[in-house]
């Protein structure tokens, strides 16, 4: 750890963390338990029945205590008063952070800046949601519909990044059960097979196409939009376009040049982020497909989380407490990945959704001044719905050389019958969490193979291989069912985890400079691909550019 850390947090109060972890045994999960039986009741916290249990990681009370105080000492309550204030937060685009105030109430008067003028953001944001339901309710009523005058049964979503992982993540956990009110498809890879695949089964005269792109501009999901709109043009004609297709963008021009009318344009402002954006007109998708009725629910679980947020001390506030695992975790113990595993199948886009959220929040290497960290920032964020996961890349997380820690999501009540298959993926969740934790000594397995029968030599040659050190951390999220409520509560909990571990981390949260060295590139090669001279490129990109041609039967 270094002894100057580029960030909020004082040298001394890293060197006081170091210190800890530096103790004999003070990664010994399984002392702690030992120690103390009960343990989970010191180190549960609650949000009504959203319940986080962090006793299985290497966290005791004085680790608490100066995990918390190094919140508190780095300025985390000011950071967070001035993020609900609609602060300059991302100081590289000189716009607050507020997508808060796209769950608030129309009279919750939240500001925002942009540029250094302030608006009502929650009555922008209450606006512009008057007019997506007034469309949603026109859709569904059938007041709405097709060139042909079929009503419409399919929302099919173009998007990519924010404008497609938040609300397929979303509409595909909502209507998993029920269906919804209408089948909802998704189209963000550029790649034409994609397209293909997904337009088999749609019928053009009853899809309604959303495109979702704030400038309009975005090559991937325009090249996309045309592509849709090229094929419903072949089987309904050029004028049925404007009947057919809806723009989540703030691109006037652009918008109408594709042939979309205003009315059928609804936008967000720049102080909200693409990956923050489920919440504004994007989530236009999850409410067709869901309902209006789920979508404001999500948009009430979000607004309960921000509360809490704001008002709950940081020894029993959910996302600090995650945030601050989280950080001892990754910078002072140095685990560089980290693992979310929903033991729910409609969250199978979840930790799909995180990974945006996470790294490309967090995953900077420069400071809010421009310098260098000098500490890790964000880790590797991946996972899996469980049980699928336990057969694929959990050997690594229970027997490799590098310790993954674990977030587990688990419902306790289903939204179906079969309640004793819940009870096994709800055992198999405890299970994976215990075994993380408890591991099994080689006495054990030796003993265990000798009461079986194996002789000394099978013992000699197999027991190494069953040996789980242990001592492996995890974060337990319990929740009583999964509904619109909950889900946005989930996803609010995990938003401000991210900002609180930016803000720790001395890095700028809502900005995304990484992404955008590759659009530039892209844009420049293009051309080449297309027959015009190469350019100048390295080396290598230059060689696979005359290979890729070589290969197309090009010269």
């Amino acid at each position: 750890m270094p002894a100057t850390p580029s960030s909020p947090l004082t040298a001394e109060l890293w060197q006081r963390l170091s210190a800890l972890a530096a103790r004999p045994g003070a990664q010994n999960i399984r002392a702690l338990f030992a120690a103390d039986p009960a343990r989970a009741r010191h180190f549960t916290v609650a949000l009504d029945d959203l319940t986080l249990d962090f006793s299985k990681t290497a966290i005791d009370g004085t680790t608490l205590v100066a995990l918390l105080d190094l919140a508190r000492e780095a300025g985390l309550d000011g950071f967070r008063t001035r993020l609900f204030a609609g602060a300059e937060v991302n100081l590289t685009e000189h716009r607050a952070a507020m997508h808060m105030a796209l769950r608030s109430r129309a009279d919750a008067a939240m500001q925002a800046s942009l540029g250094g003028v302030w608006e009502n953001a929650s009555r922008i944001a209450a606006d512009e949601r008057t007019r997506m339901c007034e469309f949603v309710a026109a859709v569904h009523s059938g007041a709405l519909r097709g060139a042909t005058g079929l009503a419409f049964d399919t929302v099919l979503n173009i998007g990519i990044g924010g404008s497609d992982l938040g609300p397929r993540m979303v509409t595909e956990a909502l209507t998993a059960v029920s269906g919804g009110q209408m089948r909802a498809r998704f189209l963000s890879n550029v790649d034409g097979h994609s397209f293909a695949a997904l337009s088999r089964d749609l019928d053009p005269a009853r899809t309604l196409v959303l495109v979702a792109s704030k400038t309009f501009t975005t090559l991937e999901t325009m090249t996309n939009a045309h592509a849709a709109r090229d094929w419903l043009a072949a089987s309904l004609g050029e004028a049925a376009v404007g009947a057919h297709f809806a723009a989540l963008s703030t691109n006037a021009r652009a918008v109408a040049g594709f042939g979309i009318a205003a009315e059928r344009m609804f936008g967000f402002r720049d102080w909200v982020g693409g990956r923050y954006s489920v919440w504004s007109s994007i989530g236009m998708s999850v409410a067709l497909a869901a309902g209006w009725d789920a979508f404001e629910a999500l948009l009430d679980g979000g607004r309960a989380m921000d509360a809490h947020f704001l008002s709950a001390d940081f020894a029993d506030n959910l996302p600090v407490l995650l945030a601050l695992v989280g950080i001892w975790h990754a910078d002072i113990l140095g685990y560089r990945a980290h693992c979310v595993l929903a033991y729910d199948d409609r969250l199978k886009r979840f930790p799909a959704y995180l990974q945006q959220l996470e790294m490309e929040s967090n995953g900077k290497s420069v400071t809010t001044s421009g310098a260098p960290v000098s500490h890790a920032t964000c880790p590797v964020v991946f996972g899996e719905p469980g049980t699928d996961a336990q057969h694929s890349f959990m050997q690594l997380i229970h027997q490799g050389t590098s310790i993954v820690p674990v977030d587990f999501l688990l419902a306790a009540q289903p939204d179906h019958s079969r309640d004793a298959a819940h009870l096994i993926l709800a055992a198999n969740a405890f299970a994976q969490a215990e075994a993380l934790l408890a591991g099994r000594t080689l006495a054990d397995v030796q003993a265990e193979m000798r009461a079986k029968g194996a002789t000394d030599a099978e013992i000699a040659a197999i027991a190494p291989h069953r040996v789980f050190s242990g001592n492996r951390p995890s974060n337990m999220i319990l929740f009583r069912r999964l509904d619109a409520f909950t889900l946005g509560r989930l996803i609010a909990l995990y938003e401000h985890k991210v900002a609180v571990q930016g803000f720790l981390w001395g890095i700028n949260s809502f900005d995304q400079w990484g992404v955008e060295l590759g659009k530039v590139l892209a844009g420049g090669l293009l051309p080449a691909l297309s027959g015009a001279a190469a350019g100048l490129h390295d080396g290598s990109t230059t060689a696979l550019i005359a290979r890729f041609h070589a290969l197309r039967g090009q010269r």
